[in-house]
C-alpha cells in the first residue's frame, strides 16, 4: 500500500472520462438549467450574507456574545462525545460482522444497520417515555420517579444510539473491499492478530471512519428534534426558538452563521483527515475475499456485545412503540384515519422532492461529469450549498425569499417541497455523480457520432446507464424528506401534517399513546428502500 498516491495505470483503468471530453460544450439547455438549479441551491447562503449584511452590528454582537459562546462549547461538546461514541460501536461491530466468523454475522449486520431509520427525535421521546423520571421503567420497578434523563447525558445517549450506523455502514464496505495479502503477510511474519488489527488493518479503515464521523457530526450540529425533546439548548433549538418566539431575524441568521462557518470546519477537517490516510491497491488484478477469522472464545462476548446493541438501539425502542400503541388504539386516542392523512402528506412531500431533486441533480452531475469547465465546476459546488446549512436556516432563508419575491407560494406545500429539494440536493448528486463516472463517456459519443442530438443521448444511453444511481439518489433523498423536521415545522401550511410535525407536537405534551403509531408507520415507510441501500453499499458512497 502506499499513501496519497493513485493506481489507475497499474490496475490498468481508463483516464478519467471527465478529462477526455474537455473541449465538449454542453447543450445551451442543459447549461440553463444548470445555472437554475445553482440559483436555487444558494438561496438559504444568500439569505444568511443579506440578513448579517443588513445589520452587520447587531449580527456580530449576537455572534460573538456571551450566550453565544456558551451555546458554542455546549454544542460542540455534544458533538465530540457523540461521534467518539459512535465510532467505539460502529468499528467493532463492523468489524465482526465481515470478518469474523460470528453466528449469524449477515443477521446481526441487518439489525445493527436498522436503527438509522429511526429519526433522532423518535428517539428521544422513546427514551424520555422508558427511562424518563415518570417512564415505563419507573412504573414497572414501583418507583415514583427516577432521575432525569434530560440534558447533555440524554442527548449524547440518543444521538449516539441512532446515528452510529453512519459510520457502521462505510466502515463495512470498506472491509469488505480490502485485499487480505497485506494481513496474511503480517501474520506470516509473527505479528498477532490484534497487532495485525492496528498496525494494517485500521490505518485502512480513516477515510470510512472520517466520512461517517463527519456525517454524525453534522447531523448532531443540524439536529433539531432530539435536543428539544431532552431540553438540550444547541444551536438549531435556540435558532428556533429566536425565530418562533421573537422573529428575531437578524439572531436567527448570526446563528445559522456560526453553525455554517461550523460545518464548513468540519468539512474542512474531514477531508484532511482522508486525503492524509488515504490508501490504494497497487497491485493487479481485483481483491479476494478474506477468510473469516476464528473467534474462538470470544464468540460469546462478541455475540453479547451485538445483542446489547440490538437490544438498546432497535427492540427496546420498537417494543416501546408497539405497547405505546396498544395503549393508542385502548383509549381511542389515536384515529387511524388522520394516521393515514400524515402519511400521504409526508409520502407526497418526500416523493416530489425525491423526484425534483433527482432531475435537478441529473442535470448537474451531467455538466459536470461530461462537460467540465469553470463554468459547469461552479454549478456542481452551488448543487451542495444547501446541504451544508441545517434545515432550519433552510426553511428560514425560503421564509424570506418568498415573503418579499413570491408572497403567493408563502405557507404553500410546492415551498416545502422546494426547500426539501434544495436542502437534500447533495444526495442525489453524489449518487448519480458517482455512478456516471464508472461509464465510459466512449459509449455516448458512439452514440453522437450515429447522429444522436445531445439530449437525445443522455435520455436513450446516459440516463439508462445510470438508472442504479439515480434511483439509489432517490430513495436517499426520499428517505430525508421523510423524516425532515423544522423545515417542515416552518414552512408547512396551516393544517397540513406529516408523521414527522405529528409525532414531534405529541411529543411536546407527552401524548406518547398518540404518537406511537404515527411513528411505527414512518418506521415502515423508510426502512424498506434503506435496508436495500445499505445491503448494496450505496448509502456509504
Amino acid at each position: 500500500m502506499e499513501a496519497g498516491t493513485q493506481s489507475l495505470g497499474d490496475a490498468g483503468f481508463e483516464a478519467p472520462p471527465a478529462r477526455r471530453s474537455m473541449a465538449a460544450r454542453p447543450p445551451l439547455v442543459l447549461t440553463a438549467l444548470g445555472i437554475l438549479v445553482a440559483l436555487a441551491a444558494v438561496l438559504p447562503a444568500l439569505y444568511l450574507l443579506i440578513v448579517d449584511a443588513g445589520a452587520i452590528g447587531d449580527a456580530l454582537s449576537a455572534a460573538f456574545s456571551s450566550r453565544v459562546a456558551g451555546i458554542l462549547v455546549r454544542t460542540l461538546a455534544l458533538v465530540a462525545a457523540v461521534v467518539a461514541t459512535a465510532i467505539v460501536i460502529a468499528v467493532p461491530l463492523g468489524w465482526l460482522t465481515v470478518r469474523t466468523d460470528l453466528p449469524g454475522r449477515r443477521l446481526w449486520a441487518t439489525l445493527c444497520t436498522l436503527p438509522l431509520v429511526i429519526p433522532s427525535y423518535v428517539g428521544a421521546y422513546l427514551f424520555v417515555a422508558a427511562l424518563g423520571p415518570q417512564g415505563l421503567l419507573a412504573d414497572a420497578i414501583g418507583a415514583g420517579s427516577l432521575p432525569s434523563v434530560y440534558g447533555f447525558t440524554g442527548a449524547w445517549i440518543v444521538l449516539s444510539l441512532f446515528t452510529y450506523p453512519l459510520i457502521l455502514i462505510p466502515v463495512r464496505g470498506t472491509l469488505k473491499r480490502l485485499d487480505p495479502q497485506l494481513e496474511e503477510a503480517a501474520r506470516g511474519m509473527g505479528r498477532s492478530p490484534r497487532e495485525v488489527f492496528r498496525t494494517i488493518v485500521l490505518p485502512q479503515l480513516w477515510p470510512p471512519i472520517a466520512a461517517g464521523a463527519l456525517l454524525v457530526a453534522l447531523y448532531v450540529l443540524s439536529d433539531f428534534g432530539a435536543v428539544s425533546i431532552l431540553r438540550f439548548d444547541s444551536f438549531t433549538s435556540e435558532i428556533y426558538v429566536a425565530y418562533s418566539s421573537a422573529f428575531d431575524r437578524v439572531e436567527t441568521a448570526a446563528l445559522g452563521t456560526v453553525l455554517v462557518v461550523l460545518m464548513v470546519i468540519g468539512l474542512w477537517v474531514a477531508s484532511r483527515l482522508r486525503n492524509r490516510h488515504a490508501l490504494h491497491r497497487l497491485g493487479p488484478g481485483s481483491a479476494r475475499p478474506a477468510t473469516p477469522v476464528a473467534l474462538g472464545r470470544w464468540r460469546w462476548p462478541a455475540l453479547g456485545l451485538c445483542s446489547a446493541v440490538v437490544a438498546i438501539a432497535l427492540v427496546m425502542p420498537v417494543g416501546v412503540l408497539v405497547y405505546w400503541a396498544t395503549q393508542g388504539i385502548d383509549d381511542g386516542s389515536t384515529t387511524l384515519g388522520a394516521v393515514a392523512g400524515f402519511a400521504g402528506n409526508s409520502i407526497l412531500t418526500g416523493f416530489w422532492a425525491a423526484l425534483i431533486a433527482t432531475v435537478a441533480a441529473l442535470v448537474v452531475a451531467v455538466l459536470a461529469g461530461r462537460f467540465p469547465n469553470p463554468l459547469t465546476r461552479f454549478i456542481e459546488r452551488c448543487g451542495y450549498a444547501g446541504y451544508a446549512l441545517p434545515g432550519v436556516v433552510v426553511a428560514l432563508a425560503m421564509v424570506y425569499t418568498a415573503t418579499r419575491a413570491a408572497p403567493f407560494v408563502y405557507q404553500t406545500v410546492a415551498l416545502l417541497i422546494f426547500a426539501l429539494t434544495i436542502h437534500y440536493l447533495p444526495l442525489a448528486i453524489g449518487s448519480i455523480g458517482s455512478s456516471l463516472a464508472q461509464v465510459s463517456p466512449r459509449v455516448e459519443e458512439a452514440a453522437r457520432g450515429l447522429g444522436r442530438g445531445p439530449l437525445t443521448v443522455l435520455r436513450t444511453v446516459t440516463v439508462p446507464l445510470v438508472r442504479g444511481g439515480i434511483l439509489a439518489g432517490s430513495a436517499l433523498v426520499f428517505l430525508h424528506a421523510l423524516k425532515e423536521l423544522p423545515a417542515t415545522l416552518i414552512l408547512a401550511p396551516t393544517g397540513f401534517d406529516t408523521l414527522a410535525t405529528d409525532i414531534w407536537r405529541q411529543t411536546q405534551f407527552g401524548f406518547y399513546e398518540a404518537s406511537a403509531i404515527p411513528a411505527l408507520i414512518l418506521l415502515a415507510i423508510a426502512a424498506p428502500p434503506l435496508y436495500l441501500l445499505s445491503e448494496r453499499g450505496t448509502v456509504a458512497s
